[in-house]
């Protein structure tokens, strides 16, 4: 789960970090009132999206004046925001609104997960204030990483250590980093991110942007967090297969994709690209799905208008073969389908569920295996476009 700008300023504040004060406004109203609380300008309106690179299309603006905050504000709620890390754009229909800040020099600090070497990690550059991954692409060496023991935690003398090789005050630093890891242990956070995080004019360092991203699977012990999650940034259909206890995530190709089991769906994305095709969607029904649960996934599946046709790819453990094709049957007939659906399925029962499907005379494609699956619904999902 993805928190706004503003929402993780607030928890930084709360921890006593040095973050610009500022307010988040959901109207031009509300923008005036808090331009009027902060009380001088020049003032920094920045549009609350969850996307990168906002700055280079117009999501941040200085502004000296109320007639210029008016000018902004208007300009960006109500909008779609599209950066080149989210072309498709993201409503903005919130502004947070803070004090503009002397900058001196502008870093980058964060702490995430490093797979490789499952340990969390502090990452650090003193060229911060542009995407990481390029400078990280350009330059190596001006990324350092500190990896973090899960069992003694972050310790201050790696923060020093970071503190000497980029060049910032040291205590301010190792407070702030010690903070920051704090924060990232207590909100079960998969990252937490200050780009930039700057001096200013008087030497000071302060936290000028803040990303933090919740693990979703830890959200359980964070019901206050789910209570603020903007659903607007998300894609609709990845909102209404939560409802049904779907993982579900939206991806660019044609070809739908329905599984049971996140190691299966993983391999059908894998085969669909060998046969050449494209998978539109990462869809796990999982393991215990009922006949309501597959009805709803192949509802969800179809009201992408980039599906073309569908592969159902299905190992029946638990989930027998023929509740799957008595769910799949429903589902064509309430949804009037008239994609093709290409059904490959192992398991329990599964000569009854082919037997149903056959009978259905829906307009069910039948796949000895994966591989047969894949070429089949490649080729049907190239024929419709």
């Amino acid at each position: 789960m993805k928190l706004h700008e503003h929402q993780a300023k607030e928890i930084l504040a709360k921890y006593g970090l040095p973050v610009p004060e500022g307010r988040v406004a959901f109207s031009l109203k509300e923008a005036v009132e808090v331009a009027e609380e902060l009380g001088e300008f020049p003032l920094v309106v920045k549009a609350q999206v969850h996307c990168g690179g906002r700055g280079k299309a117009g999501g941040v603006k200085i502004v000296k004046d109320m007639e210029e905050l008016k000018e902004a504000v208007e300009g960006l709620l109500g909008t779609v925001l599209k950066t080149f890390q989210c072309p498709e754009g993201k409503p903005v229909n919130r502004v947070w609104i803070e004090k503009a800040t002397a900058i001196d020099k502008e870093y980058y600090l964060g702490i995430t997960l490093d797979r490789s070497s499952e340990k969390h990690v502090l990452i650090a550059s003193a060229s911060g204030g542009m995407e990481i991954e390029e400078v990280a692409k350009e330059d190596p060496t001006a990324i350092i990483t500190e990896v973090i023991d899960p069992v003694v935690g972050l310790m201050p003398y790696q923060l020093r250590r970071v503190a000497f090789n980029i060049g910032l005050p040291v205590k301010e630093f190792v407070n702030i980093g010690m903070k920051l890891y704090r924060i990232y242990e207590e909100l079960d956070a998969s990252l937490v991110e200050i780009n930039p995080l700057v001096t200013d004019k008087n030497g000071g360092i302060v936290l000028l942007d803040a990303k933090i991203d919740v693990d979703d699977n830890a959200l359980f012990r964070h019901k206050d967090m789910e209570e603020i999650e903007d659903k607007s940034q998300l894609d609709p259909l990845e909102v209404e297969a939560n409802k049904y206890g779907l993982n579900y995530i939206k991806l660019k190709g044609n070809v739908g994709c329905m599984v049971n089991g996140a190691g299966l769906a993983m391999t059908t994305m894998d085969i669909i690209k060998l046969a050449g095709g494209e998978p539109a969607n990462f869809l796990d029904v999982g393991g215990g799905a009922n006949v309501e649960q597959i009805s709803n996934a192949f509802r969800i599946l179809t009201a992408d208008k980039d599906v073309k046709a569908v592969f159902v790819n299905i190992f029946g453990g638990i989930l027998r073969c023929d509740r799957l094709a008595q769910g799949l049957i429903e589902a064509v007939r309430n949804v009037k389908a008239d994609i093709p659906i290409v059904v490959r399925m192992e398991g329990t029962n599964v000569e009854e569920g082919k037997r149903m499907l056959k009978e259905s005379g829906l307009n069910f494609v039948s796949a000895d295996d994966m591989w047969d699956g894949a070429k089949k619904v490649v080729e049907l999902a190239g024929r419709y476009e």
